[in-house]
């Protein structure tokens, strides 16, 4: 049974249309856990500089992101950008890949269980295989693999119908940007599961694909190393959708600081 709570969600901050949440580790993993502990569905997502473009260009996917509970600043260009016109004072960016083990541990701790979606066949074993060896304790209470092609509506009545089942408290979906988004917020009201979006989390935790070093993520280079890995399929991503952010984010704090002369020179 569902259980009215109201939650204290974080403030919100408008970067590029889309609204970005300010916050730490710590306030996304105790948030979520108190939603899910009181049964409350909720989604969070977790937005680099090219979900942050992507999503902020196209008016659908932007309402779409913007009823979501949470969005948080996964690309330290982004927690920049919050830092440089919100004064926000992010001490670091908040990884949906980190979030994603941390979440594991405080499940296996807390005696509450996950859900996996995402991934190839292969990737959801190693992933769970890999899960369990790091977080003994962890209750895996389902995981699959869906189709590379759009669900009937029988077949997406029952992968709701699985989560749901299965009882887990968490639910992470790793099917990229904006897929991953997507099916979140075409289940928004079905699924009871918190819902997590942690795009390429199931690869990086299954060993399919390196992660950056921590000096790296650090300094805000992870683009550059996942370019060198990946230079013909990511080269547009990183290079072009890049420069495109910086330009917005510049016009957007031109246009914050001509409002707010604005409004001084008004009220003097």
């Amino acid at each position: 049974m569902i259980q009215a709570k109201s939650i204290d969600w974080p403030r919100k901050r408008d970067l590029l249309g889309v609204h970005l949440s300010e916050v730490t580790y710590d306030r996304v993993l105790d948030t979520l856990v108190e939603a899910a502990r009181h049964r409350r569905p909720a989604i969070a997502s977790f937005f680099a500089v090219h979900a942050v473009v992507t999503h902020g260009r196209d008016s659908k996917l932007r309402q779409m992101v913007n009823r979501f509970d949470m969005i948080a600043p996964d690309g330290m260009p982004v927690r920049w950008a919050m830092n440089l016109l919100y004064r926000a004072r992010l001490p670091s960016n908040v990884r949906g890949t980190g979030t994603m083990l941390l979440m594991c541990e405080r499940a296996a701790r807390e005696g509450m269980s996950i859900y996996l979606y995402g991934g190839t066949p292969e990737t959801i074993e190693i992933l769970q295989e890999n899960l369990l060896r790091a977080y003994p304790g962890l209750k895996i209470a389902g995981a699959e693999s869906p189709p590379f092609r759009k669900l009937t509506e029988e077949e997406d009545a029952e992968v709701v119908r699985r989560i749901n089942d299965s009882g887990a408290h968490f639910l992470f979906i790793g099917l990229g940007c904006p897929k991953q988004d997507i099916f979140a917020s075409e289940h928004q009201d079905s699924i009871h599961a918190v819902q997590l979006c942690v795009g390429a989390a199931f690869d990086f935790h299954a060993g399919k694909t390196r992660e950056a070093p921590h000096w790296m993520q650090r300094s805000g280079l992870e683009w550059f190393y996942r370019l060198c890995q990946e230079p013909r399929r990511l080269w547009k991503r990183y290079l072009v959708t890049n420069t495109q952010f910086v330009q917005m984010v510049a016009r957007q704090g031109l246009g914050m600081l001509f409002t707010r002369s604005r409004g001084e020179s008004s009220n003097g």
